[in-house]
């Protein structure tokens, strides 16, 4: 689950492998980029750390980090349910 914390919204997530992270690492920047609102993450192996904040607003958690944490949350959910 997300949590609040230092003006950001995190979340870690566990995938089966590295090849499923990074599937869930590309489709979610596909949405990104359609928002125009990137985050800040990264991945080792089959984890991926992922921090929101809208830089535009003095970096804190705004509807739009709000709209893509719940879109994170449908990708991870639906590729999990795959499995």
């Amino acid at each position: 689950m997300w949590r609040e914390e230092e003006d950001k919204l995190k979340r870690s997530l566990t995938f089966k492998d590295f090849k499923q992270a990074l599937t869930f690492m590309n489709t979610v920047g596909e949405v990104a980029e359609e928002m125009d609102h990137h985050p800040w993450w990264s991945n080792v192996y089959n984890k991926v750390e992922i921090e929101l904040t809208t830089h535009d607003a003095g970096n804190t958690v705004t509807e739009k980090d709000l709209e893509l944490a719940r879109r994170i949350d449908e990708i991870y959910d639906k590729m999990m349910a795959g499995n």
